[in-house]
């Protein structure tokens, strides 16, 4: 059974918090369409590099993130860095969130798939 999605603003703002209450540094480099506007998420590391997730379903309907890894997007923060910056510019709807956290975390509740 697909469930409702929470307006993207609310589930933006839980995200942020999530990150700073853990102690990692998040920030929105770009806020898209407060209901149905999709969400790209970098997490740098400060060390040179970085990975960006973006949100799909899987098969049974269930919204899950991607890490773009996958597509050879990363692990050079150069790289991610100018993913965003082209989908910023594909997406003016795209909410782009920045996280800093040395240990690489996301903070997502939604299951991400990792590449083998």
């Amino acid at each position: 059974m697909m469930m409702e999605r929470l307006p993207t603003k609310l589930w933006v703002d839980a995200l942020v918090r999530r990150a700073q209450v853990a102690g990692a540094a998040a920030f929105v480099l770009q806020s898209g369409d407060e209901e149905r506007g999709d969400v790209l998420v970098k997490v740098a590391r400060l060390d040179g590099t970085a990975a960006a997730y973006i949100p799909t379903m899987n098969m049974e309907g269930e919204r899950i993130f991607i890490d773009l890894i996958v597509q050879g997007i990363g692990p050079e923060e150069t790289a991610v860095d100018a993913y965003v910056r082209k989908a910023r510019d594909r997406d003016r709807d795209l909410w782009a969130i920045e996280i800093e956290d040395r240990d690489g975390r996301h903070f997502l509740t939604e299951p991400v798939e990792h590449p083998e």
